[in-house]
């Protein structure tokens, strides 16, 4: 009888997973992911607790200069018998299980205090902070508040934080995604669209919402120099973008043509393996404490003293 319950249990899980109004049959692999997936969530409860989730930041370079012009956070969960989840793997989970609001609340209070912390050590002021915010912290908390007390706490300027906004969280029409977005706006925090490019309504969104930053989705980057549509995709993006006055970030950026053609089409800003992965605050803190830019000609490791 336990076996049945919990066969049940493992179908039950899978048919949640693949949608509403589904049907699943139990058979062995399904069992597998399901229980997977449990522990997962279970874990994930207990990261959070724990103190298991961390941040990695990963350079935005600009284009002209190679100097560091901000960082992008993101979470990773060092689990204690798996080693480091990527976010690809539990920020689903974190949908699911319904925590993803208590996550992206860790994130932006922990990435609030890194701007501040960086910047003392880089001897200027914070470190411009870019964190990714999911539909349900739009449509499911009080991300406004959230946002006053993480800088509150940080003692961080609001000028210094951006949030990206993928079309998944700006699809959502009505008057509580207009009033987060006022609201936010009013605070001065920047609004980034991120993956630009991959919605069909990316440029309705554009218009609709006032942004500060257009960032090129990865995809488009990825063909660049070596399809034309990629290429005209890229060139419209920038175009567009500099016509709504905004700041222009290519994701993605693996190769040093890839950086020396997005400079010449105008693009300002870019993130990639070119420059470097995402790495812990202590790798951040050494490039900035050496005062150090990123080559605009070479891979990652090719460091200039500023």
């Amino acid at each position: 009888a336990e076996d049945v319950q919990r066969h049940a249990d493992a179908a039950l899980y899978e048919a949640k997973a693949d949608g509403k109004s589904r049907r699943a049959w139990f058979d062995p692999a399904m069992g597998a992911r399901a229980w997977a997936r449990l522990d997962l969530e279970h874990g994930l409860r207990r990261a959070l607790e724990q103190g298991e989730i961390e941040l990695a930041y990963q350079p935005i370079v600009d284009l002209r200069t190679g100097v560091i012009a901000g960082v992008e956070a993101l979470a990773r969960w060092r689990h204690p018998e798996r080693g480091v989840v990527m976010p690809g793997e539990f920020i689903p989970v974190a949908e699911r299980a319904g925590l993803i609001v208590e996550l992206g609340r860790f994130v932006l209070q922990e990435a609030c205090a890194a701007s501040v912390r960086l910047g003392a050590v880089a001897g200027g002021g914070p470190v411009p902070i870019s964190v990714n915010v999911s539909a349900r912290q739009i449509v499911g908390a009080d991300l406004v508040a959230d946002v006053r007390f993480a800088l509150d706490r940080a003692g961080l300027g609001a000028q210094y934080l951006t949030l990206e906004l993928t079309e998944s969280v700006m699809i959502f029409e009505g008057e509580r995604t207009d009033q987060v977005v006022a609201g936010l706006r009013e605070m001065g925090v920047r609004l980034a669209i991120d993956d630009f490019g991959t919605g069909y309504s990316s440029l309705s969104y554009a218009r609709r919402f006032p942004m500060d930053e257009l960032k090129i989705d990865r995809s488009f980057i990825e063909g660049l120099g070596r399809t034309g549509e990629d290429a005209a995709i890229v060139t419209a993006a920038i175009a567009f973008g500099r016509a709504l006055h905004l700041d222009v970030t290519a994701e993605g950026v693996e190769t040093a043509d890839q950086a020396t053609r997005l400079r010449a089409l105008g693009c300002d800003r870019a993130q990639g393996f070119l420059f470097a992965r995402a790495m812990d605050e202590a790798a951040l803190t050494a490039i900035l404490a050496a005062d150090g830019m990123f080559a605009l000609t070479g891979p990652a490791s090719r460091l200039q003293a500023g």
